[in-house]
């Protein structure tokens, strides 16, 4: 659960907003990285976790087959 927390937008847009409104330059500089580790992660094939198991993703092909196509 922490790492779907961690992985997701909402932390990152959140901290660029508060960043923006005030004029400080860091939170925008860090949710900015933020993002980018999270692209990353999704680039490499790393997405929101299951709880069935860890390497259970919301990106994993096996998980979006209706069923066999014979």
């Amino acid at each position: 659960m922490t790492y779907n927390t961690v992985h997701t937008y909402v932390g990152p847009l959140v901290l660029g907003g508060y960043s923006l409104f005030t004029g400080r330059h860091l939170p925008l500089l860090v949710a900015l990285i933020w993002i980018a580790h999270i692209g990353f992660d999704r680039l490499l094939g790393f997405g929101l976790k299951y709880p069935s198991r860890f390497k259970d993703t919301h990106l994993d092909p096996e998980r979006h087959t209706v069923g066999s196509f014979r």
